[in-house]
This record gives structure tokens, sequence and C-alpha cells, in this order.
């Protein structure tokens, strides 16, 4: 198993930066494809960002391709989400997940099995 921290939301004003990052627990991380989703309030949890267990491979949802940029540090047991020229549809609360069925990012939610607690992102216009 492992269990996912998050860490990095806030508010910040359209146009600017932040950086989620996501601690993993546990000495297997390299064996999890990871992810970063983001639930709005009303809306259903989307997918944002994923990267495969080497981090060779990444994917990403059109509306954030080109501002957000996500990576991995397995010796640290981390993934961080990059996000830049924030926008305020940007504003959720943004989830870390693991998925261990996968090697390859993955944009489906049922594939991962582990989530964080999330970290709110506020984007002021």
């Amino acid at each position: 198993q492992v269990q996912l921290v998050e860490s990095g939301g806030g508010l910040v004003q359209a146009g600017g930066s932040l950086r989620l990052s996501c601690a993993a627990s546990g000495r297997t991380f390299s064996s999890y494809a990871m992810g970063w989703f983001r639930q709005a309030p009303g809306k259903e949890r989307e997918f944002v960002a994923s990267i495969s267990r080497s981090g060779g491979s990444t994917r990403y949802t059109d509306s954030v391709k080109g501002r957000f940029t996500i990576s991995r540090d397995n010796a640290k047991n981390a993934v961080d989400l990059q996000m830049n020229s924030l926008r305020p549809e940007d504003t959720a609360v943004y989830y870390c997940a693991a998925s261990q069925r996968v090697t390859l990012p993955t944009t489906s939610l049922s594939n991962y099995g582990y989530w964080g607690q999330g970290t709110q992102v506020t984007v002021s216009s």
C-alpha cells in the first residue's frame, strides 16, 4: 500500500504559479503510475495529468497542456505538479493518486486505487 499527502495549494492571482507536491510513503513508489486530478465545487473529479512509473511518459488534459508540468522523483518518493499561467477555472481541490494497475500514465480515475486528502487551489481574477 501507499499513503499520499499533498501540499502546496493556496490562493494565487490569475497568471500566477503554484507548485503542488505529493509525498508518498512506502518503499515501492516506483511501482506506481501517478496522477493528479481536481474537483471543483458541484463538478465531478477530473483528470489533470499523469506520469509513468519511470517518469519517462506523461499525459495531460487539453486545458492544461503547455501550462502544467508533472514530474516525479522516485528516490524521494515524490510527484510534483508545476502550474503556470493559472486561470480562475483552475480553481479546485487537487488530488494526488497512485495506480499499481498500469505502467504507463492513465487518465482513467478508476485505475487509481490510492488517493491523497487533497489540497485547495484558488485562482482569483
